[in-house]
């Protein structure tokens, strides 16, 4: 399995990407400014009314009960005004945050249908479902959390700042001056936090790929008792997360408290000044009441809890920015070329089935040669079976036919075009595919069946399931054609290879590609649907990869291929009266 990498994208970059997505909701946004401005101005006009309130009764025995009444007013007044903002604020933030979020998932699936079957084939397939799935639900809490108290503590700074220039400018000034030791202190513990963020999404994609692999393969586990095996390596990948995780918690963290005691410590600086500007010491400007000591109090607490507020979420910024830089190093991800400008295979018409390879070049690896010098000439009907041992390159023969991979050098050309001239859509609709490999979505089996001809009638669905012989055990399912597959399993994989055999039945393709399609069949069915096989192979071009040989020693042609080469070509009483490679192989099936 490939290494899970570290996203290299730079922050700088991620964050003007994210900021490229909030931007699609400029009403939200407008939202989110206006309601933090409201939110805060009526925060901020609850300690004058307090204050005023204070004066209303600082005076033995000449207590101002109409001016105190009217505060209370005033206060409740306030308090509604900043609770409904707040409320219709989170509603834009959520709004915002779900909304980014969806569309990042969206432009990331898209993006897979987008990648090379190369990038599929090369990387571990739970860590591509854990950066969409998980990676994603990350970056989203920490966007809501991060869009819901930037917003909302950057107009309480400025805010409580202008209140408090304005009731005492000299003490006003201290903890301006004062408060950057928060920040400071903040920056410091947070710039040594961010690789251990990163550390702990890494090690989470690899344990979300290793549980997909192991839940993939548990049969397999289970019979060569690999239980104990997997278990350990389980463990020592969830160690791994839980020591990478308990240092990004531990270490920002500190950062709370940390900004707490030092906001603490101007707090108690701003009463002690206050103090004595109220008994008319240095720091006295103007009037300074015993309600302006009250108000000035709980504008410096509101100030630096911003602060506070900010520095504790950065650690959650900083690991929501770790995994969108892991979504968006997927999206950059080098895409198949793209074919838009391609021409229609066959201009829109029929097409034959004419096949030809023309001194074809191709590797997986491009360090090492699998296929070289490969040519072959396909006429339209032709039966061509592709044998060969293990590894020969009979599958990516397939692969380079379906233009799954792009070839090397040589041409691959259907009815005299190449098919890299093309589009995928217009080439891979003349093919019908059956692979060793089953796969039925989770949906019914009529959706199943009809996954490549949509508008086939359900009497044309019947028939090709008669064909393929999986009418009789589709009909004993609890609800027929409608039960649905994918839900607690119940199949053999030989009746997912048959439902498989009667979907392309149902789309009868000009070309047929059958990699071991009867791989997982037993012999007495497999000679009841070969007949089925005849009739949709009539008139059409069809590959056929096999190991049981028995099965395609009527083909028009056999291919022997070994190390990448078609080493001998002809049919079946041809190659035995050869006695090379194919004599062997065949008769080593009988010995």
């Amino acid at each position: 399995m490939t290494a899970v990498t570290t996203p290299q994208v730079k922050k700088q970059s991620t964050l003007r990407r994210v900021l490229s997505y909030v931007g699609r909701y400029p009403l939200s946004m407008v939202g989110v400014l206006f309601f933090s401005v409201l939110t805060v101005a009526a925060t901020l006009c609850v300690p004058v009314f307090f204050g005023n309130g204070v004066d209303c009764i600082v005076k033995k025995g000449a207590v101002d009960w109409h001016g105190l009444k009217i505060c209370f007013i005033e206060v409740g007044i306030a308090a509604a005004v900043a609770a409904i903002s707040q409320w219709l604020l989170s509603l834009c933030n959520n709004r915002i945050s779900c909304n980014v979020v969806r569309d990042i998932r969206k432009d990331a699936f898209d993006k897979i249908g987008k990648l090379p079957l190369q990038y599929i084939d090369t990387h571990p397939h739970g860590d591509t479902v854990s950066r969409i799935v998980a990676d994603a639900d990350q970056f989203s809490d920490g966007l809501l959390i991060g869009f819901t108290q930037f917003f909302t503590g950057v107009m309480t700074i400025l805010g409580t700042v202008a209140f408090m220039l304005l009731t005492n400018w000299k003490i006003g000034l201290v903890v301006v001056i004062a408060s950057p030791a928060s920040l400071l202190v903040a920056k410091f513990v947070t710039s040594h936090t961010h690789k251990f963020f990163v550390a702990q999404t890494v090690t989470r994609g690899e344990q979300t790929a290793f549980v997909e692999e192991a839940i993939g393969g548990l049969k397999t586990t289970q019979a060569f008792a690999h239980e104990d095996e997997n278990e350990e390596k389980f463990n020592e990948i969830n160690a791994r997360l839980e020591k990478s995780s308990m240092n990004a918690i531990f270490y920002s963290s500190l950062t709370n408290p940390s900004t707490r005691f030092i906001n603490n410590l101007v707090y108690a600086l701003v009463a002690m000044l206050g103090g004595f500007a109220v008994m008319g010491g240095g720091f006295a400007v103007g009037g300074f009441t015993v309600g302006g000591l009250t108000k000035f109090l709980s504008y410096a607490n509101q100030y630096t809890k911003p602060f506070n507020e900010i520095t504790g979420v950065i650690a959650e910024l900083k690991s929501a920015f770790t995994s969108a830089a892991r979504i968006f190093e997927l999206m950059d991800e080098e895409e198949e070329i793209s074919d838009a400008d391609s021409a229609v295979l066959g201009a829109g018409e029929n097409v034959l089935g004419n096949v030809r390879l023309q001194n074809v070049a191709f590797s997986y690896d491009k360090s090492g040669k699998l296929i070289e010098g490969l040519s072959l000439d396909v006429k339209q009907g032709q039966r061509i079976a592709i044998v060969g041992r293990t590894g020969s390159g009979k599958t990516t023969l397939i692969n380079l036919l379906m233009r799954f991979y792009d070839v090397d050098g040589g041409q691959v050309c259907v009815d005299g075009e190449d098919v890299r001239e093309v589009t995928r859509r217009s080439l891979r609709e003349s093919y019908g595919m059956v692979l060793q490999e089953t796969w039925l979505k989770s949906a019914t089996v009529r959706e199943n069946l009809k996954l490549g001809n949509p508008n086939a009638s359900d009497e044309e669905m019947i028939a090709a399931a008669k064909a393929a012989h999986a009418h009789s055990f589709i009909k004993r399912m609890e609800k027929g054609y409608d039960t649905v597959l994918g839900e607690g399993g119940g199949l053999s994989e030989g009746q997912k290879q048959l439902l498989c055999i009667a979907r392309i039945m149902l789309v009868k393709p000009p070309i047929l590609l059958l990699d071991e399609a009867t791989s997982s069949i037993d012999t007495r069915t497999e000679l009841k649907i070969s007949d089925g096989f005849k009739k949709l192979t009539e008139g059409r071009t069809s590959f056929v990869v096999a190991h049981r040989l028995s099965t395609i020693i009527h083909s028009d042609c056999i291919l022997v291929m070994k190390a990448g080469r078609v080493v001998e070509q002809g049919t079946h009483d041809e190659l035995l009266a050869l006695g090379g490679e194919y004599a062997a192989l065949y008769n080593g099936q009988f010995q």
